[in-house]
């Protein structure tokens, strides 16, 4: 969940910046279609091949508001309408061609769809979740970005980041109460020890972080100041973060309500119990996990998949051992969080227990 909200919340601010950037630069337009001048199949540079002429209003704030451009559109697989909104750019002084579509609207409306369910179907604590929803972003994009783009250690920024969002994202979603306290405090330690372990992984794996195409355009305009490797631990930490809220506060929750059920319950007992929950908690979360990578890199599977090399030979392709890396080290900060978060819970439990006695 948190990780679509993440996904539309980057797509709403990157479009902002789009947008920001299109009235300073005078080679990028939006602008919808008003007609369609010609059309046919097949030009004399590509005979049956689909060729357009289009007639635009530019409708991106600027000098160029409100003008029409004619555009070509040089793309055989595509066939444009009018009104269709369409992002535009200047390559010489005549010529206008197409970059991409506005997909603003589409990405707009499924925000607002998400942003409606979950304020009809969890309330209050719906608007909590949404609160920190928007912290975690803004630490993402003004503190954690521009820190690792600056040069400095990835891995320290991912976990100084993640000591704000931690707090910034629990204590909305669930209220301010021991509960969520002891979740914080285990999430942390979680993230720590999968930190350590990505660390170890990472170097011991040789993992250069330069896998993805993405890293590659990375490292090739800055050169010499991100540091791949903590970038790749650094989008470890990030991507289990999401997981264990969900983990530590379901299992500090069933301790409070064990106890709740059965005041005369031991803290070892309430552990056990609790332990049984988190089992399964862990297995359909590890699941997850698995479903949640192998569905985001099905088309770098697919390729393998084609290759049709030996696994062995498969899994020593660094584009695949990240994945593989990423997916084991998460899955142990997942199962860790499960027994550190029941104990402190438990622990916490008992010791409260003692001082209402006292109390009486």
């Amino acid at each position: 969940m948190k990780k679509i909200v993440l996904t539309i919340l980057f797509f709403i601010f990157s479009w902002q910046n789009i947008q920001a950037q299109e009235s300073q630069s005078n080679q990028n337009y939006q602008g919808t279609v008003s007609e369609i001048l010609e059309q046919k199949i097949g030009g004399e540079k590509n005979p049956g091949e689909m060729w357009q002429k289009l007639e635009l209003i530019v409708t991106s704030k600027g000098d160029r508001f409100g003008q029409k451009v004619v555009v070509e559109n040089i793309d055989p697989r595509l066939e444009y309408g009018i009104g269709d909104k369409l992002m535009v750019y200047q390559a010489d002084a005549e010529t206008y061609l197409i970059a991409d579509q506005v997909r603003t609207d589409a990405l707009l409306i499924l925000f607002v769809i998400f942003i409606v369910l979950v304020l009809l179907i969890s309330k209050w604590r719906g608007i909590g979740s949404l609160l920190g929803m928007a912290v975690s972003f803004i630490v993402i994009i003004y503190f954690i970005l521009p820190k690792i783009a600056g040069g400095e250690n990835p891995i320290m920024i991912a976990i100084l980041g993640s000591l704000i969002i931690i707090p910034a994202t629990f204590y909305p979603s669930h209220g301010i109460n021991r509960k969520t306290t002891i979740a914080v405090v285990s999430t942390i330690l979680a993230l720590i020890t999968t930190g350590l372990l990505a660390n170890f992984f990472i170097s011991f794996a040789k993992l250069s972080g330069l896998a993805s195409e993405e890293a590659g355009f990375l490292q090739a305009m800055y050169p010499d100041l991100i540091n791949m490797q903590g970038l790749l631990l650094a989008g470890i930490i990030i991507g289990v973060l999401g997981v264990l809220d969900d983990v530590t506060v379901s299992q500090a929750s069933i301790v409070e309500q064990l106890k709740g059920a059965n005041k005369e319950l031991r803290a070892t007992e309430i552990f056990q119990r609790a332990m049984q929950v988190g089992h399964d908690h862990i297995s359909s979360m590890v699941n997850t996990l698995v479903l949640v990578y192998a569905g985001a890199s099905l088309p770098l599977l697919l390729l393998f998949n084609d290759a049709a090399k030996p696994f062995t030979e498969l899994i020593n392709h660094e584009i695949i051992a990240d994945e593989i890396i990423r997916t084991l080290v998460g899955s142990i900060g997942l199962i860790l969080a499960v027994p550190i978060s029941t104990f402190l819970a438990a622990l916490f439990v008992e010791g409260k227990d003692k001082i209402d006695h006292h109390h009486h």
